[in-house]
């Protein structure tokens, strides 16, 4: 089954992993101990995000390290941008509206 980013930042373990290998490479026993979840668990969930490209792994002798994809990432931050603005242009107008109304406030 092919997913895609979405559904694989979906789940909270899954975005907690990123954050956690967007610091450092983790193995998956290293990736384990932070959570109260099997390491079988935490496996699955990176096997998820390696199918959508969110993570890359690399052989280092006997140890398999993931690293965070910067690049798979950015194709979330793209589809939210326009979003975002929005969001900051709405905050925009409301803060002038406040502003304007502290205004009239202050000169009664």
């Amino acid at each position: 089954m092919r997913r895609d980013v979405f559904q694989a930042i979906a789940d909270p373990t899954r975005r907690a992993i990123l954050t956690l290998i967007a610091l450092q490479a983790m193995t998956p026993n290293a990736l384990a101990e932070h959570f109260d979840t099997s390491r079988q668990a935490v496996s699955k969930h990176i096997k998820i995000l390696t199918e959508c490209q969110l993570v890359n792994q690399e052989q280092n002798g006997r140890e398999i390290y993931y690293h965070f994809n910067p690049q798979k990432m950015k194709e979330v931050a793209d589809w939210l941008a326009p979003f975002q603005k929005m969001w900051e242009e709405r905050f925009d107008r409301l803060d002038n509206i406040l502003e304007n109304l502290k205004a009239k406030e202050n000169a009664k």
